[in-house]
């Protein structure tokens, strides 16, 4: 094998070793409610958007939550994806740090502070779905047969 021969070879096995770590990555990064949330474990907080993370394969909403003490709280919400929430009617503008809101949704089984979003409500009465189809999520059957969030 020539000098050349040796360097596509490299070449092409960095490729495809560059391919599959970043196949990988995304593949262990998403995974089923029931992995990672707990059904039996609905959350329901008031409080502020803090920040709004818009990537792959889940945005995340973070609120601060002031309990009853006082204290506030800083919570993470697994939302859908960024294709699916601007399908929804979000835009990287409707949730601005400062914005007010009320989230439902599973609490993590680590018992952190982060919870697989459900539904999002402004102070208008506005509601938004948060949920990404086919997570596992719970969910209720209208008279129509549609699947919609459940109102646990």
């Amino acid at each position: 094998m020539n000098v050349g021969e040796r360097m596509r070879t490299k070449l092409v096995m960095l490729i495809v070793g560059a391919g599959l770590m970043f196949v990988t990555t995304r593949l262990s990064a998403h995974h089923a409610f029931a992995a990672e949330f707990d059904a039996k474990k609905p959350v329901h907080f008031e409080g502020t958007v803090t920040k709004m993370e818009w990537v792959n394969p889940h945005v995340w909403l973070h609120i601060d939550v002031k309990k009853p003490d006082g204290t506030v709280e800083n919570w993470a919400f697994e939302a859908g994806t960024p294709n699916v929430l601007f399908r929804r009617g979000f835009t990287k503008e409707s949730l601005l740090p400062g914005t007010k809101v009320v989230v439902d949704g599973y609490q993590a089984k680590d018992g952190l502070k982060r919870a697989n979003g459900r539904d999002l409500t402004f102070p208008d009465g506005r509601k938004l779905f948060l949920g990404s189809s086919g997570t596992g999520a719970p969910y209720e059957l209208t008279p129509n047969n549609q699947k919609v969030p459940s109102k646990n």
